[in-house]
């Protein structure tokens, strides 16, 4: 495998992907137009602006981060040597609430900035042609999980290491995770394999959890009882 060329590497995801890829990891000084990528053989894309859980952040920001930049970035994957672009976008990039199960064939409609931003980023990447030596994916992970997230599972943690009760016990919800250790196994799947076709792929682990099970399984790691 020759040098992965990485974006986002101080984000979340992109510390594993340091971690799990080591050397083979040359990480692009975006600040610096660093887009050089005629010695490497695969683009991940992993710089983004987050989705703004608090309502703080300008829209356009999101614009020029998520779909601007990703074009410009996507660009020079076109005209370099390398084979293989992976960038992670988002299932808000398709909606916000959907009942039952989301799969890649649910028509986008995004409704904040963020999704809609990433929606625009997909819409361009696959609106040229992919040259035949090339494969490009796109994914779209539901939560993430692992060491090192700063996302909403930090407050359950929190809400049981405190032993404050869990007031919600009577809704049973199912709700779809990835954990960060299976995206690094997709991420290296999709870089060595070369049967796997271009396109968008949804992300998740194999089974959805309830916040019910959720709180179980966090009061099971610190040998507490659920207090639901």
């Amino acid at each position: 495998m020759n040098k992965i060329f990485l974006t986002g590497g101080s984000g979340f995801v992109g510390q594993s992907v340091k971690t799990y890829f080591g050397s083979l990891i040359y990480e692009l000084n975006l600040r610096n137009n660093d887009l050089v990528t005629h010695d490497g053989n695969v683009i991940l894309h992993f710089a983004g602006k987050s989705h703004d859980l608090k309502n703080i952040f300008d829209a356009r920001e999101y614009y020029d981060v998520n779909t601007d930049l990703t074009k410009k970035i996507y660009d020079a994957f076109l005209a370099s040597e390398a084979k293989v672009f992976i960038t992670l976008s988002s299932v808000k990039a398709v909606a916000d609430q959907v009942a039952g199960e989301l799969t890649e064939e649910y028509i986008p409609e995004p409704v904040t900035h963020y999704g809609k931003s990433k929606l625009l980023a997909e819409q361009y990447i696959f609106s040229q042609p992919i040259p035949k030596s090339k494969r490009v994916y796109v994914l779209r992970p539901c939560m993430i999980h692992g060491e090192g997230n700063k996302g909403n599972l930090n407050l359950l943690y929190k809400i049981v290491s405190r032993h404050i009760p869990w007031p919600l016990g009577s809704f049973e919800n199912k709700r779809s995770f990835c954990s960060v250790d299976n995206l690094m196994f997709i991420l290296k799947e999709l870089i060595e394999r070369e049967d796997i076709h271009s396109g968008i792929y949804n992300v998740a682990d194999d089974d959805p959890l309830s916040t019910n099970e959720l709180i179980r399984l966090i009061a099971q790691s610190k040998n507490r009882k659920p207090i639901i």
